[in-house]
């Protein structure tokens, strides 16, 4: 039996990222496991904090006189993280040059990573002992603590946790509690119902209306919000009546549901085209044969790609397997959890930031406990604790969200192939316009590509027609419509059709410029202009969240003659009111969709016409589908490409082909008009034939001229410092490092400071290596992020990013 512990303790710095080890106290030999959480003492304070065990050792191990500490306590009656999970953990540590901990913390709801009370809940009263008994004290659950135990009754409730008789329950202050419902039994029967009855006033009316409810209800158990309007009663109005015997009452837990309100009719498995089946045949063989073989589903929009996920879900589902599903934003996953839903029903759990924490805790414990066989979430639901996986899907596979920006930087991409492996099944990377790295993987072969060439109606693509802006101005009603668009829009009003425009801007202004001095309103602890926005009559910092009043006189000069200049989403929905008086417009952005379930409600409206326009940033580019929708307008199909980022052209082609894709779904053909001041750019012009091929070799050539992904894997390190001095010297020091590790087939770009100088008051340099093959670079690379913790005390940041998704 092990005499000690290997812990990976709660303290997010490089020296930590080893496990300590730490004796076992002999009460919790027979039941410590790998991947419970145990209370440890750390450093010269001796203060307590929180570790993962990850392995044991013998004392034979050891060195003689060394002083090794005690384990304090468990965290755990069982481990909260599976074999799987700590191996994940090792590899994305080394992977994305992360902590420990961090990717350790990653794996599991808010609610397990904070400070928080346990509680333990009898599940099967008829295996208690009457020491459990009495510990319990008539009780559902109790708080627990183990070091107030005894070594036998903690050795019991263990076994008993085991034996699923106890559940430990897990809370944050208030807020990671289980949702407790009051249930009612009534013990009112025909017997004592008379007798009951001789005991209450006459004039009692209503406790003799409740009494003969309960007679109806003998015997049987029901919620507290089950009670006749009439018959409600208060909570020490129902202790009386428990007193007096007419009814027993007790708490039961209920899982939050954030879907309980919304009806979903049940759906069937659809006719599948040609096409598609040969996709679902393709799936399921690799399904039934355990293969980890990644396929790059590729379809244009409106193909029928869902209907692919959904019967290769079934097939995983019909071997007793589980299935996995990733999509990208929030914005996306009310109407693809509603399509899985109707599908799949109850086995359906969800997990994604727009959930409370309550409701992600109990749908990540309805996936632990193997109540739910189907999960569906945004990027952080790669680490969802299913097990026995049949088939894992990331739908929209290209999208930059899949990338995590804070540590651990992962990307959900690379994290799916690695779980694919380990459950040994089949990955689905669809996409209409996948990103060229998965592209090229499948030209290899080392994906295999299946393709959906045909929109699932039989309908041709939406026809796209190109504005050019630069002589469209001139007649332009307003700056943001051409009279190109505005004729389109107005006639789709008049046929009573639906419209969708986008502009990838929010606020009202892009910056406010006085036309006296020239000065533009700057955020004080950023390099970059605030943006106004009306609805808060404000202007905003979009990158540390500055906010101060609208100026009516120019800071500078005191001049009277300040405006606004650029363009927004709010800014548009002002002008489209002027223009189009009668239209009901929605407006879906950041800032419309901050409150809870605002996506969902916004889009609901729309897709029950009770808007005409939905207007939007890029969020209603993917994955929508409504079939009144017969237009879709870009105002301005170059804010991307402006951008000093090698991935600024596949972006514009993405963004405007998967927008374009949003018409003519159903039964009506769809148009789509592109509003741009660049009509000769390759990527605008290949996204408006949505001619992906053409568009993937032009770049492929352009990317392998230039020395960049899929042909060389990039890493970036970023420099931050509260000087500019500080940190260009730190990186110049780093990239004279660089230069003794590196091989001469290696590129250094910089040291040059971001293209955002400053951000909240920290200066930030970059450095960007490009290569093929470098052996010591890895190595390397740990290191500086083992150096890098002494330069934080003098306040320099180091940040190291394995294949970056954008250089700015």
């Amino acid at each position: 039996m092990a005499e000690y512990a290997q812990v990976i303790v709660d303290v997010p710095t490089m020296q930590t990222n080893r496990p300590y080890t730490y004796k076992i106290p002999t009460k919790l030999q027979s039941q410590l496991e790998c991947g419970m959480r145990v209370i440890v003492p750390f450093g010269k304070g001796e203060r307590k904090i929180q570790g993962f065990v990850v392995g044991f050792a013998t004392k034979e191990e050891f060195v003689e006189n060394i002083e090794i500490k005690e384990i304090i306590s468990t965290m755990d009656l069982a481990p909260v993280l599976a074999k799987e999970g700590l191996l994940l953990a090792d590899w994305l540590a080394q992977k994305t040059f992360s902590f420990k901990i961090s990717c350790l913390q990653a794996m599991l709801p808010n609610v397990m990573r904070a400070s928080y009370t346990k509680k333990l809940r009898v599940l099967s009263p008829e295996l208690l002992s009457d020491e459990v008994k009495l510990f319990f004290a008539g009780q559902a659950e109790v708080e627990f603590n183990e070091e107030q135990l005894s070594t036998k009754l903690l050795r019991e409730l263990t076994l008993l946790r085991k034996k699923d008789a106890l559940e430990v329950i897990y809370q944050v202050n208030d807020r990671a509690k289980p949702k407790m419902v009051m249930m009612i039994t009534s013990l009112v029967t025909r017997e004592n119902y008379e007798m009951l009855k001789k005991q209450v006033r006459k004039n009692a009316t209503r406790q003799l209306e409740l009494l003969a409810f309960l007679a109806q209800k003998s015997g049987q158990t029901f919620a507290r919000s089950e009670l006749p309007t009439n018959l409600v009663q208060t909570l020490s109005q129902l202790k009386k009546a428990a007193e007096l015997g007419w009814i027993k009452l007790e708490e039961k837990e209920a899982y939050r549901d954030p879907y309980a309100t919304k009806e979903v009719q049940k759906t069937q498995p659809q006719k599948l085209t040609a096409e598609q089946q040969v996709a679902v045949d393709a799936v399921s063989q690799a399904i039934d044969a355990k293969q980890a073989q990644p396929f790059l589903l590729q379809g244009v929009t409106g193909s029928g790609k869902t209907e692919v996920y959904l019967q290769t879900i079934a097939h995983a589902l019909k071997n007793g397997q589980t299935a996995l599903m990733l999509v990208p934003e929030i914005s996306l996953t009310p109407q693809m959890v509603q399509r899985v839903k109707a599908r799949f029903g109850s086995q359906v759990a969800m997990l994604h930031s727009a959930l409370s924490d309550g409701e992600r805790y109990d749908e990540w414990r309805r996936i632990e406990r193997k109540e739910a066989k189907v999960v569906v979430g945004a990027r952080s639901a790669v680490f969802a604790p299913v097990s026995d996986l049949g088939v894992i899907i990331v739908d929209e596979e290209h999208e930059t969200s899949y990338k995590q920006e804070d540590m651990p930087r992962y990307h959900a991409r690379n994290v799916v192939l690695w779980r694919a492996k380990y459950h040994h099944c089949p990955v689905i990377l669809g996409s209409a316009t996948p990103a060229l790295e998965t592209r090229a993987r499948a030209q290899k072969g080392v994906y295999r590509h299946l393709k959906l060439t045909k929109r699932i109606n039989g309908n041709a693509l939406p026809q796209v027609e190109l504005v050019d802006m630069r002589q469209a101005i001139r007649t332009a009603p307003r700056p943001d419509f051409s009279e190109v668009l505005l004729a389109q829009i107005k006639e789709r009003l008049a046929r009573n059709e639906q419209v969708v425009l986008m502009l990838n801007r929010r606020g009202y202004s892009s910056f406010v410029l006085c036309r006296e001095c020239g000065f533009v309103l700057k955020c004080p602890n950023c390099d970059v202009s605030l943006t106004l926005h009306m609805d808060t009559h404000s202007m905003k910092c979009h990158y540390c969240g500055h906010e101060e009043a609208i100026p009516q006189r120019c800071p500078s000069c005191n001049s009277k003659k300040i405006q606004y200049y650029g363009t927004g989403t709010q800014k548009v929905q002002a002008e489209l009111e002027k223009l189009l008086p009668n239209a009901r417009i929605l407006r879906m952005d950041v800032d419309t969709t901050r409150k809870k379930g605002a996506h969902e409600r916004l889009l609901a409206k729309f897709g029950a016409h009770e808007a005409d326009i939905l207007l939007g940033t890029q969020m209603i580019a993917k994955g929508l589908d409504f079939p009144n929708v017969t237009l879709v307008g870009v105002l301005n199909a170059d804010t991307a490409l402006g951008l000093p980022d090698y991935r600024s052209s596949e972006r514009t082609f993405q963004l405007l082909t998967q927008v374009s894709g949003r018409a003519g779904r159903a039964d009506k053909s769809g148009q789509v008009v592109i509003q741009t001041y660049n009509p000769e750019h390759y990527a605008i012009q290949l996204a408006c034939k949505q001619d992906y091929e053409r568009f993937f070799f032009y770049e492929m050539n352009l990317r392998h001229l230039n020395h960049y992904p899929p042909y060389y894997y990039t890493i970036r390190l970023t420099v931050s410092a509260k000087t500019e001095a500080a940190a260009a010297k730190e990186s110049f020091a780093i990239k004279k490092s660089l230069d003794q590790c590196l091989s001469p087939e290696a590129i250094v770009l910089g040291p040059t400071p971001s293209s955002i100088l400053r951000i909240n008051n920290r200066f930030y340099y970059q450095l960007v290596i490009k290569y093929k093959s470098e052996p010591a670079l890895e190595t390397y690379l740990h290191e500086l992020l083992l150096q890098s913790q002494q330069g934080e005390r003098k306040g320099i940041q180091v940040v190291i990013d394995r294949d970056p998704v954008n250089f700015l």
